[in-house]
């Protein structure tokens, strides 16, 4: 294998939830090329005892079980080596962003720890200087969902894997601004017309409808970002 690969590693429990969807389309033939590998590696590997036990109860109480801080050690440790930074998935991490995506895309290779249970012993994560990253303000059985969309994020900009690299630029998040909005045949779809300005043939038009209309859908749907987006045109006129 090409040691040039850009390489997931990914910590679990369940190594069987692994390509799933990532052996499919873009992702999928990329990592048949080896333009990436993926390594799905079991911690019960790591688990000294005949009943492969990877969790205990919470000291001071309280419901569920914790994954415990030296099974993970040692994954991270036998499974990582660790390559790249090791990330675990969580609902309390920093909130994953494009920017942040493209800086693990550009790394060799990352780690990903997947939880299960109530969570993992928060020693590990001092101990092993984890980043906790969250996909989202939302719940899951396990870490897996959110390490494969990870991976797929990440993926996506590795040359080679998406046809066209103009496509990535004018996608949502890549210049602050959520994406304006698509259109195709037929011109006449159940009495609802593409705009007349995308059959201009006036690029120069077509280039500001598409800015305004992503300016007002990030307006709109995402405050946060557009308040973002005004701060940075705001330094760059100073600049």
């Amino acid at each position: 294998m090409s040691g040039a690969s850009w390489t997931a590693v990914v910590l679990t429990l369940f190594p069987e939830m692994f390509p799933g969807p990532l052996g499919q389309s873009l992702a999928g033939k990329a990592l048949a090329q080896d333009i990436w590998r993926l390594e799905a590696i079991d911690i019960r590997r790591f688990t000294p005892d005949k009943h492969r036990t990877v969790d205990d109860t919470p000291f001071g109480g309280g419901p569920g079980m914790v994954m415990r801080p030296d099974i993970l050690d040692a994954a991270i440790a036998g499974g990582a080596d660790p390559r790249g930074p090791v990330l675990y998935l969580t609902p309390r991490g920093r909130p994953l962003g494009q920017a942040h995506v493209r800086r693990l895309a550009a790394a060799p290779a990352i780690t990903l720890l997947c939880g299960r249970y109530e969570g993992i012993d928060e020693r590990v994560i001092e101990a092993r200087q984890v980043e906790e990253v969250s996909i989202g303000d939302f719940l899951l059985s396990g870490g897996e969902p959110a390490a494969i969309c990870l991976i797929d994020a990440c993926v996506r900009l590795l040359p080679g894997v998406v046809g066209e690299a103009q496509s990535l630029t004018d996608e949502s998040f890549e210049q602050g601004l959520l994406e304006h909005p698509l259109y195709t045949r037929p011109q006449d779809w159940c009495g609802r017309l593409v705009p007349d300005v995308l059959l201009s043939g006036h690029h120069e038009k077509i280039r500001a409808w598409r800015l305004a209309e992503a300016e007002a859908a990030t307006r709109t749907r995402r405050p946060d970002l557009w308040a973002r987006y005004r701060s940075s045109k705001v330094m760059a006129t100073r600049d």
